[in-house]
């Protein structure tokens, strides 16, 4: 069953999203309560810790892809229009090492714009990547790539790729 556009555009649903992803996004959410915290739809196979401490920017719900998590307790900043793909890890915080049962401070992650983190991809604690990072399928990010425009794989993560900026920056400039 197909959701006209007007009705589409005034709840704030999405077209690639299918009219069962919002009811299950429903029904695991706003009735069996299970990541009732978030105010975005999110696959009902995800998990989100402390979703009050996400920044999210323009047309990003992390979460809508089956399989990830998030462990946002020392917070997490997405930049605008960053996809995140199936079984990512996002994880802001690590156990202390002797008292299992408690959280070490550390900084938050923060992801830019127009970033695309692939299926399986992890993301540790303090990471910042900039604008236009690809991060590869699999790959265990656990270190920062703040400048950007490159295409990052691997265990740990390393450049494999830059992208043109001048193409980049032409892209995001369309979108606004």
């Amino acid at each position: 069953m197909a959701i006209p556009d007007v009705i589409r555009r005034n709840l704030g649903l999405r077209k690639e999203m299918s009219v069962g992803f919002y009811l299950t996004d429903f029904l695991f959410r706003k009735i069996l309560r299970q990541n009732s915290g978030v105010t975005w739809p999110i696959h009902h196979t995800s998990i989100i810790h402390c979703p009050e401490r996400i920044t999210r920017g323009k047309n990003v719900f992390p979460g809508d892809s089956p399989g990830v998590y998030i462990n946002a307790n020392n917070g997490i900043r997405i930049g605008d229009y960053t996809n995140i793909g199936p079984n990512v890890g996002l994880v802001s915080s690590n156990h202390d090492f002797v008292n299992n049962e408690a959280y070490t401070p550390a900084d938050g992650i923060d992801i830019g714009a127009y970033c695309w983190i692939g299926m399986g991809a992890v993301v540790l604690p303090s990471v910042k990547l900039g604008d236009f990072t690809i991060v590869g399928a699999g790959a265990v990010v656990t270190k920062s790539f703040t400048e950007g425009y490159c295409v990052i794989a691997g265990n740990p993560a390393r450049i494999i790729k830059q992208l043109n900026k001048t193409e980049c920056e032409a892209f995001a400039a369309g979108r606004k």
